[in-house]
């Protein structure tokens, strides 16, 4: 495995996102000499950084979705294990508690370290082994090591060295100290490529060498991981360019809720403005200031004949950029209007009130559930040209591209769909859905039975 990581690691330092595509196979079908015999049940543990009772983000959603969908099967036990930091480690009383049911499980977080992703919760390691042990579960399938920190599965191969461990891959943490963004922390400008001396550029707080360090202390954790999932082509790409071997990562795509099935695009009214919706998480690297910039740049021309419904929420955001926010919205013209956050169970019904959805975000993204979402409900999307936006959303067959963070090329395109609806309109009209874009359970399921090498597949 170390001369497979220096193979790839030194393809990396050249490999962005604009070289040619590197070899990272899609998720195949179980193999023969499964080591989980299939008559007996699939015993999987599914573990997030949080709960979607705490938190609305799209990986803890994927996770406990999927984790709803194997509770459901006649062919798995399913358990589920979320993070809680609200309370703090120095809350007394349990370590982890079931609030919600008895095969959920909550864990009451601690210290961390999120520089290199170390868990020092003196009280996590024995509480999780015993869990481990009490479970017993044949695979554990991580959405994400954040609050459990990277430690966990070397606790977990400690506990179970059996089980199966499965890790699928968010955003670019493991590669960017700037919440896995990959976007420049003065300017905000994507970032094509990692490496200790363009990483201290954006925190020159750390040294180097610390950067070095970081690396390779998740490397050492990472190498106890039997297979990686992305939920996207782009995503699996760049973490090979870093490091992980492609033989180890397979593409796979979240699972969804279920939602009725895709209605027609509403007719867009002659005497009424296009009605462009933004959902989702309200935040500087989400784009909401291209959205706001590009309302100004129509209002200023006159065109009135566009109007922006932002559906989502701030407040999770830091002070300063939810003191920015409103001070944009409060000086908005009557073509933006906010209505707030919404609840999950009425994404459909909120996502059907406009003719298409704007992904207007300046970083690279993997796989926004808004998209799934849009199509889904065959609204058109109009998303930034860039990483898992563009590689989910065809242009001219699910919706329309434009250059990252230009407000400047979004007004033109919008000005261009309201003044021609048709176009709009027709390509709703014939829009497929994705089949390609739901991954099944079983898809899900033939991975956990197979052995680590159906991850890759034949080259």
């Amino acid at each position: 495995m170390a001369r497979a990581r220096s193979q790839a690691s030194s393809a990396g330092r050249s490999a962005g996102p604009g070289a040619a595509p590197l070899a990272v196979p899609d998720a195949p079908a179980a193999q023969a000499g499964s080591p989980v015999p299939h008559a007996r049940k699939l015993r999987v543990l599914i573990a997030a950084h949080s709960h979607p009772e705490l938190s609305n983000g799209g990986g803890e959603i994927a996770a406990f979705e999927l984790f709803r969908g194997l509770q459901a099967r006649d062919d798995c036990e399913a358990w589920f294990l979320g993070c809680d930091r609200s309370a703090g480690g120095d809350r007394p009383g349990a370590v982890l508690s079931q609030p919600y049911s008895d095969r959920e499980y909550l864990y009451c977080t601690g210290e961390f370290d999120w520089f290199k992703f170390a868990n020092r919760d003196p009280r996590f390691p024995a509480e999780i082994k015993s869990l481990f042990r009490t479970i017993a579960p044949d695979v554990v399938h991580f959405h994400h090591y954040i609050n459990f920190g990277v430690e966990v599965f070397q606790h977990l191969r400690t506990a179970a060295p059996s089980c199966r461990i499965l890790l699928t891959l968010h955003e670019y943490l493991a590669i960017c100290h700037h919440y896995g963004q990959m976007v420049t922390k003065d300017h905000r400008n994507p970032c094509y490529q990692s490496s200790p001396s363009r990483c201290q550029r954006c925190f020159p707080e750390f040294g180097k060498s610390d950067f070095f360090l970081r690396q390779h202390y998740i490397e050492r954790y990472f190498d106890l991981v039997d297979g990686f999932i992305a939920p996207s082509r782009f995503l699996a790409e760049r973490y090979v360019a870093w490091g992980i071997p492609a033989g180890k990562i397979a593409v796979l795509e979240n699972v969804m809720p279920q939602a009725l099935a895709g209605p027609p695009a509403p007719s867009p009214a002659e005497d009424g403005p296009l009605r462009v919706g933004f959902f989702g998480q309200i935040s500087a690297l989400k784009g909401i200031n291209v959205l706001f910039d590009a309302a100004e740049a129509l209002a200023a021309q006159g065109f009135d004949a566009v109007s922006f419904e932002i559906f989502g929420d701030y407040r999770g955001q830091p002070p300063e950029f939810q003191a920015a926010f409103l001070e944009r919205l409060g000086r908005a013209g009557s073509n933006v209007h906010f209505h707030g956050p919404y609840d999950r169970v009425r994404v459909d019904q909120v996502m059907q009130s406009v003719h298409a959805v704007l992904v207007p975000s300046i970083w690279w993204e993997n796989s926004p559930v808004v998209i799934q979402e849009a199509l889904r409900n065959r609204r058109p999307v109009i998303c930034s040209d860039i990483g898992g936006m563009a590689e989910k959303v065809r242009g001219g067959i699910d919706g329309f591209h434009f250059p990252v963070g230009s407000a400047m090329a979004l007004t033109s395109m919008l000005r261009q769909l309201a003044t021609h609806r048709e176009k709009l309109a027709a390509l709703a009209a014939r829009m497929p859905g994705r089949a390609d874009l739901v991954s099944t359970l079983d898809d899900y399921v033939a991975m956990y039975r197979a052995r680590p090498p159906a991850l890759v597949g034949a080259a």
